[in-house]
């Protein structure tokens, strides 16, 4: 069993160079399969995430070459049977290829997806999205199977402005007939990163980014070569510990625009930085003020960056609190924390009370999820003494060399 040990305490210097986005790359990878052609997909990251996909496309009989950050894929051979539940439940992003083999077949079948177990994540608005384009959806047990003689464009409203909704129904309206229009729509960075994947290849999509996306169905897609953006989430993880340790650590090969809404707090909290147009440099201060956090959707402060930044919390003086508003589970790694030394009380599942300063000192914890894990990461550099984590498949689905990287600037970590 492989396990991550971190020596704690030590400065950081250097530089840190942020991978391609995770929830991009996720999405892009299924969307290819909507291409009548070869596509090509360039800086995406080394994560477990993308190695479960390349097994789906396999499996599908698709043409996959991965060398270093680059995916050529070619869809031309592509058989669509069955996703079965061994492949499906190893990430949650697999119901993107539900939405894409609908869009191009009219009929795909699979089970239900997996991935971090941080609260409810239903589908619902996926397959309101899906019977608003004229399918049939039918769950036998944890197998979907859906169909549409044709799929005719539609006008939706999201209940909630969900991203994995807003995608499916992008990808199953881009070769539908007619006018798709998406209203309460997410506006991630990823989304119009994967809309301009679409458009590259002979979409018809507008309004990414907007809370309206109109969807004109085609019905060929080309060849494409397309570059998937910095990840967000990657880049203000490390923005948080280049806070808590950093001596001149520059973190590289971001979009600042992305992270707004927690550099706006860290520098509320009393964090100096050095923004640039595609990179932040920090050092670590003493005397942080503790802040206030309520997670929304984007452009409000992302929930994946909630748990990240616990630590830092914990380094400020005074009360923070933290209100969760997306995920009902995503507190799971306080436990560990506070076994650590941190003195953090949970309320009602979705709030948290963070007094500091406390130390945190090193002890063997455990990894219940992508960002959780992260956390706790972050908990053992800081911390005096020695910490190991298990379960660290969580962290690697999301982190692209992430021992490496953090080894390179000065950091005693290591995977055993």
């Amino acid at each position: 069993m492989t396990r991550i040990r971190i020596v704690g305490g030590f400065e950081l210097s250097g530089e840190i160079e942020v991978s391609g986005s995770k929830n991009s790359a996720v999405a892009l990878i299924p969307a290819s399969l909507l291409c009548d052609e070869k596509v090509e997909i360039s800086n995406v990251p080394n994560i477990s995430d993308v190695d479960a996909l390349e097994e789906i496309l396999l499996h599908l009989n698709v043409q996959v070459e991965r060398k270093e950050n680059s995916l050529k894929i070619d869809p031309s051979k592509i058989i669509n049977k069955v996703i079965p539940e061994n492949l499906s439940q190893k990430l949650r992003a697999s119901y993107y290829f539900m939405s894409a083999l609908l869009g191009k077949y009219k009929h795909v079948e699979m089970y239900f997806p997996g991935g971090c177990s941080i609260g409810e994540r239903p589908i619902d608005q996926t397959l309101k999205g899906y019977r608003a384009l004229g399918a049939t959806v039918i769950r036998k047990d944890n197998r979907y199977i859906i169909d549409a003689p044709k799929l005719k464009g539609a006008k939706l409203y999201l209940d909630m402005p969900s991203v994995g909704a807003t995608v499916n129904t992008i990808l199953a309206s881009v070769k539908a007939e007619g006018v798709t229009i998406i209203e309460n729509a997410a506006k991630e960075p990823e989304i119009v990163n994967i809309a301009t994947f679409l458009n590259n290849m002979g979409a018809k999509i507008k309004g990414a980014g907007t809370n309206i996306i109109t969807i004109t169905g085609v019905s060929y897609l080309h060849s494409s070569f397309h570059e998937v953006i910095p990840d967000r989430i990657e880049a203000g993880t490390y923005l948080i510990i280049g806070s808590l340790l950093g001596k001149k650590l520059k973190i590289k090969n971001i979009i600042p625009s992305h992270i707004e809404s927690l550099t706006s707090k860290l520098i509320e909290a009393g964090v100096e930085m050095t923004i640039s147009s595609d990179s932040i440099t920090v050092s670590r201060k003493n005397n942080y003020r503790a802040i206030n956090i309520r997670t929304l959707p984007y452009p409000g402060f992302p929930t994946d960056l909630q748990q990240p930044l616990i630590p830092f919390l914990t380094q400020c003086q005074g009360i923070s609190i933290v209100e969760e508003t997306i995920y009902e589970n995503r507190f799971q790694n306080i436990s560990d924390t506070n076994r650590m030394g941190a003195d953090i009380i949970v309320k009602d599942n979705n709030l948290a009370q963070v007094s500091g300063i406390t130390p945190l000192y090193g002890k063997n914890v455990v990894a219940t999820d992508l960002r959780g894990g992260a956390s706790l990461l972050i908990c053992g550099l800081i911390a005096e003494g020695i910490t190991i984590i298990d379960n660290i498949n969580y962290i690697l689905r999301g982190y692209d060399s992430i021992c490496e990287k953090l080894t390179r600037v000065g950091a005693k970590i290591e995977l055993i």
